[in-house]
C-alpha cells in the first residue's frame, strides 16, 4: 500500500510538471501566485478525467480508433487535456494547444511508467 501511494505521488508530480511544460508552450497562465498549487489541482483533475472518463470515451470511439489505426487516440488525448485544462482554475489553452499537449502528456506518462517499471522490476 505504501508503494502504491509513492507511485501515485510520483505520477502526480510528473503530471503537474508535464502540464506546466504544456501550458508554458501552448497555453497561458491567468493567475500569478501559487503556480505549484494551480498545477497540482490541474494534475488531480487530469488524473481523475483519465481514470474515469477516458476509458468510456475510448470504448465508445473504438470504431474510429480501428478505422484510423489508432491515430484517433491522439484526438482523444487532446480532448482529455482540453477538458482538464478548462476545469482547472487559472489556466487557459485552445483546442490545438491541448491537442499538442496531449501528445506531450502521453510522452511524459510513458517515461514515468517506464521509470517506475524499471525501478520496481515489474509493471505498475
Amino acid at each position: 500500500m505504501k508503494n502504491q501511494f509513492a507511485v501515485f505521488v510520483v505520477r502526480l508530480v510528473a503530471t503537474a510538471i508535464g502540464l506546466w511544460l504544456c501550458v508554458s508552450l501552448f497555453g497561458s497562465l491567468i493567475v500569478h501566485g501559487e503556480t505549484w498549487l494551480i498545477f497540482t489541482i490541474a494534475a488531480l483533475i487530469f488524473t481523475l478525467i483519465n481514470t474515469f472518463i477516458k476509458p468510456i470515451i475510448t470504448i465508445l470511439s473504438l470504431p474510429f480508433i480501428l478505422v484510423t489505426l489508432g491515430l484517433f487516440t491522439f484526438l482523444i488525448n487532446g480532448v482529455m487535456v482540453y477538458v482538464a485544462v478548462n476545469l482547472s482554475p487559472g489556466i487557459e489553452m485552445g483546442f490545438w494547444g491541448a491537442f499538442w499537449s496531449g501528445l506531450v502528456m502521453s510522452l511524459v506518462n510513458y517515461l514515468v511508467s517506464s521509470a517506475i517499471q524499471g525501478y520496481n522490476g515489474k509493471q505498475v
